[in-house]
């Protein structure tokens, strides 16, 4: 029997990107390498430092700010090891005997993908939240953490939600999102306030189309995230998003820019413009085949 995952033309062309995010990601990535040189004068030399500061306290203080920001890099590299040790201490990881139909989603996903390995899954206590999240520790141990309270909502009365749920986190990890040579030249960059949150709402779209590829059903996957568990099954989906694609205005866009993820009803609506999860009653041909930003 042939996989429908195969055969789908727009699986075949996976992974898909934002095409917004490649140039974002070059200028962060430039903009990093500018700020490291700048710290790194500040400690070597008293170049950049202005002349009425020079020997004073504030030229001490310049530098030791300077190597703060520089510990940066380092940081990230024992974050990541501490969290990954949290969740094995704390999680329920899961494989072909424990949850064995989603854990053979995430293998036939990353086959699909080409992750190799098969990331590791973690089933954790949300303790109340919604959430799922891709990550790595070293350079090589991809994992996926879903939280209790949204594999729950999701895996006994919409099994496809969780797919795309778990569609996404993996497109995480085959777009490179989550490795350490990633996040090392974003380090510096991805603190400078609009522009790293940019970048990170264009992270989001990408792995969005993804997880819809993926899984063309699993749009409930966004609308719990919208409407919260005790309502997300009642939702008019078609109504949403025609809402999505109203949502706009000055002040709409300007509240989204220190998020780090895009509105949810537009993330729904901009994966219906694209077909990903097949047109809703509202959207006709002319909106669904204008050109998504």
């Amino acid at each position: 029997m042939a996989d429908p995952i195969a055969a789908d033309p727009i699986a075949r062309k996976l992974p898909l990107r934002h095409p917004a995010e490649n140039p974002t990601f070059i200028l962060m990535v430039i903009l990093n390498f500018a700020i490291l040189a700048v710290l790194i004068d500040f400690l070597a030399s008293a170049a950049l430092i202005p002349p009425a500061l020079r020997g004073t306290n504030w030229e001490a203080t310049w530098r030791a700010v300077a190597g703060a920001i520089i510990l940066v890099a380092p940081a990230i590299m024992v974050v990541r090891q501490v969290q990954r040790a949290s969740i094995r201490g704390t999680a329920v990881r899961l494989s072909r005997t424990q949850f064995p139909d989603l854990y053979a989603s995430v293998d036939d996903f990353a086959a699909t993908l080409g992750v190799k390995p098969t990331p590791a899954l973690y089933l954790s206590n949300g303790n109340g939240t919604l959430n799922a999240f891709a990550a790595q520790s070293g350079w090589t141990n991809n994992y996926v953490v879903l939280t209790n309270e949204l594999f729950a909502n999701l895996r006994n009365n919409n099994q496809e939600g969780t797919r795309f749920i778990l569609g996404h986190e993996l497109g995480h990890i085959r777009l490179h999102h989550v490795a350490l040579w990633y996040n090392l030249v974003l380090c510096y960059s991805q603190l400078i306030p609009v522009l790293g949150p940019t970048l990170s709402r264009l992270r989001e779209y990408s792995c969005d189309r993804n997880g819809a590829a993926l899984e063309s059903k699993g749009e409930l996957g966004l609308v719990l995230l919208t409407a919260g568990r005790y309502t997300a099954d009642t939702v008019e989906v078609s109504e949403l998003v025609d809402q999505g694609r109203h949502l706009g205005g000055f002040w709409v866009e300007i509240s989204q820019l220190p998020r780090s993820h895009p509105w949810t009803v537009r993330r729904i609506w901009r994966l219906h413009q694209l077909g990903l999860f097949g047109p809703a009653d509202t959207v006709d041909q002319a909106h669904r085949s204008q050109p998504v930003a």
